[in-house]
């Protein structure tokens, strides 16, 4: 099922124009069989099933859209705000030099950055070494795996399925 472009396909706030349910004429009571009947609402359930997805891609794909448009300028902003920390800090070490020498400014300056930078790299490796690997997935593929191995084998299936679990 293809989504149908509307005539403002430039336009990022109007959603694409997505087709209707095509519905059958219903039958008269004494027209249709109950396997034509359940035939047709098996039809039209699946075409309303995939009708809802193309849906919520096309609205998915507009907001993601969106949001990557607005992410550009928060990037362009703070590209911006770390190329003017370059200042601050030539501004920082030209206010040390009014009491010390010059060189004396820069280098307190320079090793301003250096704690804070060390600081902030020692922030970041504590947080990603709390990082762990994901347990509970692996026990559940491990479990999948070992339930799809023993499928068809009878009695080996149940004993897994009794365990208790987590």
């Amino acid at each position: 099922m293809t989504v149908a472009s509307n005539s403002q396909s430039g336009n990022a706030e109007v959603p694409p124009v997505l087709p209707s349910i095509p519905l059958t004429p219903e039958p008269g009571p004494r027209d249709a069989s109950l396997g034509a009947l359940a035939k047709d609402v098996t039809t039209h359930l699946s075409t309303l099933v995939r009708s809802e997805v193309e849906l919520a891609k096309a609205e998915v794909t507009a907001e993601v859209k969106k949001g990557v448009q607005g992410s550009v300028f928060f990037v362009i902003a703070a590209v911006i705000g770390l190329f003017s920390l370059f200042y601050l800090f030539f501004t920082l070490a030209e206010f040390l030099s009014l009491w010390l020498n010059r060189a004396a400014g820069f280098g307190i300056t320079f090793l301003i950055m250096l704690l804070v930078a060390g600081l902030f790299g020692l922030l970041g490796y504590l947080r990603v070494r709390k990082i762990r690997k994901p347990e509970r997935t692996i026990d559940s593929l491990k479990d999948s795996a070992q339930v799809l191995s023993q499928r068809g084998k009878g009695d080996n299936v149940r004993e897994l399925t009794d365990r208790p679990s987590a």
